[in-house]
């Protein structure tokens, strides 16, 4: 592998790999990559930090910050990334969760579906939205039905790849319920498809991960007839 300055590398054939990792929407780690020296600082140290790069990157652009539409842009950009479409790389906004005794003694799956997913791509930094279902069986502990809601947003609130986003929602549910019987599926358009690129209007991407009982093929297609996504019986 080729090095071309100080960021970018060249496969052999000359094309940046920071283009292919893009233009593949591959990822490195089913961990979200994070520098927590990062959480050392106040949120408002990083919406001034943000604000002033954000600024001179627009200038670079050849934008006129002194316009009254665009002087405040910078700051909106900041005050948006740290408490709205990143606050999910905060630990303290990490939802809790209360458990409760499955004092019904329901034993069946319990599915949440068309959950609003509305993330960032960590390539290009433009949205990702769609929806995810979620189910589990309980093992004796349930959790509130809004707190389902709550865990994706969370993992969906920083930027992300869609196969990692659906590993991380799974993860946790398994955690907190203690339970591997979890499925999570999510269906979601990506920006830097449709934008950039290829530009294709009318494709979705789908991930999916089945866990435990899930992974039997009966128990799966009762999921996915609950969620009425058009899937055939072998997903």
């Amino acid at each position: 592998m080729e090095k071309t300055n100080g960021f970018h590398h060249t496969n052999g054939n000359g094309q940046l790999v920071a283009d292919m990792i893009g233009d593949d929407h591959s990822l490195t780690s089913p961990k979200t990559p994070l520098n927590y020296d990062a959480f050392l600082t106040s949120d408002n140290e990083k919406m001034v930090k943000i604000e002033h790069h954000f600024r001179k990157i627009m200038e670079t652009l050849g934008l006129d910050l002194e316009d009254e539409s665009l002087n405040g842009t910078p700051y909106r950009v900041a005050k948006m990334f740290v408490n709205e479409i990143f606050s999910g790389l905060k630990p303290d906004q990490k939802p809790r969760m209360m458990v409760f005794d499955n004092n019904f003694k329901y034993g069946q799956m319990l599915v949440e579906k068309n959950i609003s997913v509305n993330s960032t791509c960590e390539h290009h930094f433009l949205p990702i939205y769609g929806k995810a279902h979620v189910a589990y069986i309980s093992s004796g502990k349930v959790i509130g039905l809004s707190k389902l809601n709550r865990i994706v947003e969370y993992f969906s609130r920083r930027p992300q790849v869609q196969e990692r986003l659906t590993r991380q929602i799974a993860e946790e549910l398994k955690s907190v319920l203690k339970t591997e019987d979890v499925a999570v599926v999510i269906e979601a358009k990506h920006m830097c498809v449709m934008h950039r690129g290829i530009k294709d209007q009318g494709s979705s991407t789908i991930t999916a991960e089945y866990c435990g009982s899930f992974k039997n093929a009966n128990t799966r297609h009762e999921f996915i007839q609950f969620t009425g996504m058009n899937l055939n019986r072998n997903v």
